[in-house]
């Protein structure tokens, strides 16, 4: 039962779960438009979600057949190991994080354009309301046939 009602909600929790760090992604954009050099990051949701889709539905990839980032070698108990880094080149739910196409240089190297950025940002919360309207919408079909 509890597997079916999982099934149910799969789709747009993983939805949700992907627009959140793709959210997150967007606002470290947009806090480093002044930092010299950075790169301006995003990931391809479509692909995203379909692996991870591919993974949470048990199709063929799966947990172990990932590949998982080599362990770096520690010279000091005080580094952080490679896990504890968040955000890193390995991107969301195994899909790698991409460079933003650069629409006008600038001259300290940066890449983040804030039209670009505000507007991917807006896009991307209005996505999100729509999937929690979504899921309301699931839980208020199921508490109606529930209810009778």
């Amino acid at each position: 039962m509890i597997g079916k009602l999982d099934d149910y909600l799969r789709f747009n929790e993983t939805a949700l779960s992907l627009r959140g760090q793709r959210q997150q992604l967007i606002a470290s954009n947009i806090a480093n438009a002044d930092t010299p050099n950075y790169k301006a990051r995003d990931i391809d949701f479509n692909s995203a979600m379909k692996s991870a889709l591919a993974r949470s539905g048990g199709a063929a990839v799966t947990e172990a057949a990932t590949v998982q980032p080599a362990e770096l070698a520690r010279t000091s108990t005080t580094h952080l190991s490679a896990k504890a880094v968040s955000g890193g080149s390995s991107g969301v739910n195994g899909v790698p994080l991409l460079y933003r196409n650069i629409q006008q240089g600038a001259v300290d190297g940066n890449t983040v354009d804030m039209d670009v950025e505000r507007n991917q940002f807006a896009d991307n919360a209005i996505r999100y309301e729509a999937g929690i309207t979504m899921i309301s919408g699931q839980i208020k079909s199921m508490l109606s046939a529930i209810q009778g």
